[in-house]
């Protein structure tokens, strides 16, 4: 399925591998997606939309067994503190919908900080934009195709 983040990658000459998967909707965890695809979840991102108090909507891609560490964003950001956005606004802020958020192609260039972690594997795994895809690249490739400010974030892996 070319979705407007494939077309991006697609664009900027990225190789990529699309993988498709049976989507439940009352189940859209990132770990379930990794199982589905049979990747590693630590191999799965998921991206988050939080709201920094000075700067505004910033993107986090983080590995799928992971919670964010909101403080480290907030110091990493230039933030006192970074708050996740209630859900019924990631629609309108970005264009996708729970399960399919991806800053690639987002509707807005937003500061986008991307978990260390990521560079370690030869392969990541992000949403292609819509539940039910994930776009599989090398780490090096993502954050070169992500539009905006890219910062890699460093947090507790708990």
């Amino acid at each position: 399925m070319k979705t407007n983040a494939v077309r991006i990658l697609d664009t900027i000459n990225i190789c990529y591998e699309l993988r498709e998967y049976a989507v439940d909707p009352n189940d859209l965890a990132a770990e379930t997606v990794a199982e589905k695809i049979n990747l590693p979840p630590e191999q799965v991102f998921k991206t988050l939309v939080v709201r920094g108090d000075r700067t505004g909507i910033l993107l986090a891609v983080i590995p799928g067994n992971t919670q964010l560490d909101l403080k480290a964003l907030a110091t990493l950001s230039g933030n006192r503190k970074v708050e996740p956005v209630p859900l019924k606004e990631v629609q309108p802020l970005t264009g996708y919908i729970r399960g399919g958020v991806t800053a690639l192609a987002c509707k807005k260039a937003y500061p986008v900080f991307v978990d260390e972690l990521a560079v370690v594997f030869d392969v990541m795994s992000v949403s292609a934009g819509v539940r039910g895809s994930q776009i599989l690249l090398a780490p090096t490739d993502y954050i070169r195709a992500v539009n905006g400010t890219v910062g890699m974030i460093s947090q507790d892996k708990s």
